[in-house]
């Protein structure tokens, strides 16, 4: 997969709820820091998105992605039932194939 493959299947992996796939992007030490909270390593994360996410039937709209190498970002938007609830930007460092830092801000 390139890089751009990646972030499109992490997407998926979080809209389908297909955590194994998700965990598998991530690298052990993955870090994700976002406006409301840190998470420090990827067993944390995928705890969060398995267990404590606050809407779990949510999807990723993705408007754009620009393709950096190792260094990837998207754009989009999160809905639930076709209802806009924000937008994001996501900025993903990648290493050897798998997601080690995403850095995500949104609206």
């Amino acid at each position: 997969m390139d890089s751009v493959d990646i972030v499109e299947r992490y997407y998926d992996a979080l809209d389908e709820h297909e955590y194994d796939a998700l965990e598998e992007l991530l690298a052990p030490g993955f870090v994700q820091r976002r406006p409301d909270r840190t998470f420090a390593d990827r067993d944390s994360f995928v705890e969060f998105m398995r267990e404590d996410r606050p809407n779990p039937d949510t999807t990723h709209e993705l408007v754009s992605i620009v393709d950096g190498g190792e260094t990837v970002a998207a754009r989009g938007r999160v809905l639930e039932s076709r209802t806009q609830l924000f937008e994001f930007a996501d900025f993903f460092e990648l290493e050897d194939g798998r997601i080690v830092e995403l850095e995500t801000y949104s609206r």
